[in-house]
């Protein structure tokens, strides 16, 4: 297995009672990392269930729970010592939260519980669960993710140590062919694995078939396929841009309250990110929009015809948001930082970097009061070397 960059995290919480949470969109690899868990487990006494299996679901729907433990121990589970369960698709059983904890708190388990939907464990499980439970999300690879799969030998970067560093050519020349590859087609493994472009898009389209007819109509008051698909494709069309609730509701026939509960949904269930300004002078700046971005640039694309530069700019954005908290700035004259990270650092996407938009940050930085600046490039510059690549943002 290629070890993703959550994966120390989750190991070492093996060693905890609390309930481990891995939760994400559908493809990003959960089942796959906890099959790994379980062989990284300090004993035998563990047991991997996958609740898309309807007889697997039945067994949690059992409503005197001891019965649960008795099937179990058929299955080869011993309770005389800490046992380990892996669950895999726990939203595929709305019993679920009550049995886990009772099995929880009456037997020595340690339950490790993957879902595609952030909006049912988050929501169900925060009652039931409270105290018990840690989650973890999981995204599509990273860039130095992407790199690992590709096995591709890099470092890992630190932002404070990219933050002066001028453009590294040999390095760009090495890998710009691949960061190329994660713009145009994302972070999804089973992409980045295919050495077919066809092949790629056939995956993507699937994941976009299967997340709006299991998790979308598992989630919502599903009712017209068509309505969601043409929202999606709505909100991907304006990535980088603010979200504009009432012009989306023109576009896709829709009532305003509507297109915003879907919003949310995707959101809550990772297609989406919504970005919320950097402000400290509500009279001088946009305070209430946000900014949209896609999960994946390979959905994206799928999605929608975006131009280069917002292609980028999403890829860029997912780049960052590993190094902290991303915000955007922007004043009420239109003017913009693209991002602004973890309130300190102002950071501006440009394919093509020039000393001129080095200029028009440092002044935009001026404003929002931030003393850090710097250039995130996508193309070799000939005139400006004072820029940072993208692909070193890993």
């Amino acid at each position: 297995m290629y070890q993703r960059s959550i994966y120390p995290q989750l190991k070492e919480h093996l060693n905890q009672k609390t309930i481990t949470v891995l939760t994400g969109m559908r493809r990003t690899g959960k089942t796959t990392i906890i099959k790994q868990l379980l062989k990284d487990v300090p004993s035998k006494n563990f047991l991997y269930i996958d609740l898309e299996r309807l007889d697997q679901r039945e067994l949690f729907s059992e409503k005197n729970y001891d019965n649960i433990i008795r099937t179990l121990e058929q299955r080869g589970l011993r309770f005389t010592e800490r046992a380990y369960i892996a669950l895999d698709e726990i939203q595929l059983v709305k019993e679920l939260p009550s049995a886990i904890k009772y099995l929880y708190d009456h037997y020595d388990i340690k339950w490790i519980l993957t879902g595609s939907s952030s909006y049912y464990i988050k929501h169900l499980f925060t009652e039931s669960l409270a105290g018990r439970k840690k989650i973890f999300e999981l995204f599509p690879l990273n860039f130095s993710e992407f790199l690992t799969f590709k096995e591709v030998p890099h470092q890992a970067n630190a932002m404070h140590n990219l933050l002066s560093a001028p453009i590294q050519v040999a390095e760009y020349e090495r890998l710009k062919s691949y960061y190329e590859e994660y713009i145009s087609y994302g972070g999804f493994p089973e992409v980045i694995l295919a050495t077919d472009n066809t092949i790629k898009e056939d995956i993507l389209s699937d994941i976009i078939n299967s997340y709006i007819n299991i998790d979308i109509r598992t989630l919502s008051d599903f009712r017209n396929e068509r309505f969601i698909h043409q929202l999606m494709k709505a909100l991907a069309s304006r990535t980088g841009t603010r979200l504009d609730y009432s012009k989306l509701a023109s576009v896709v026939g829709a009532s305003r309250i509507t297109v915003r509960n879907y919003v949310d949904l995707f959101e809550k269930t990772y297609l989406i990110s919504r970005v919320s300004v950097y402000t400290h002078n509500v009279d001088r700046e946009i305070v209430k929009a946000q900014k949209i971005y896609f999960c994946d640039n390979g959905l994206l694309r799928m999605l929608a015809d975006v131009d280069s530069g917002s292609a980028f700019e999403n890829a860029v954005y997912h780049q960052l948001r590993s190094f902290g908290d991303v915000r955007y700035y922007a004043l009420k004259t239109g003017k913009e930082i693209d991002f602004v990270l973890n309130e300190k650092i102002a950071l501006e996407a440009k394919e093509t970097p020039t000393e001129s938009d080095e200029k028009k940050l440092h002044a935009m930085a001026q404003h929002a009061k931030l003393n850090t600046t710097r250039l995130i490039g996508r193309n070799f510059s000939p005139t400006f070397t004072e820029y940072l690549w993208g692909g070193m943002i890993r």
